[in-house]
């Protein structure tokens, strides 16, 4: 048993380093990565990417009101002037 607790008093110990080790080398990396940035000018896009849209694209509009010009991509809720109505009468003909 003492055995035991020695080790678990060792894990404890190594666990503590790793984690001090790990913080003073992400510290140092950190640190060259901020003067690099200050060196070379980079923007947050150069570093990381362009930031992707949360949502889906927009999508290409598939149907036109010929009255109002409005369009409808046919995603999601049906506007009022297509409604309950054919809509091959509304289609955009590329």
């Amino acid at each position: 048993m003492e055995r035991y607790k020695d080790l678990l008093a060792q894990k404890e110990q190594l666990e503590k380093l790793i984690a001090e080790a790990h913080e003073k080398e992400a510290d140092a990396a950190l640190e060259r990565v901020r003067e690099a940035v200050a060196e070379f000018g980079f923007t947050p896009e150069d570093v990381f990417g362009k930031r992707r849209g949360k949502g889906r694209r927009a999508a290409a509009p598939k149907y036109r009101n010929p009255e109002t010009g409005e369009t409808w991509s046919g995603r999601g809720r049906a506007p009022r002037w297509i409604k309950d109505q054919d809509l091959e009468r509304f289609r955009i003909k590329e």
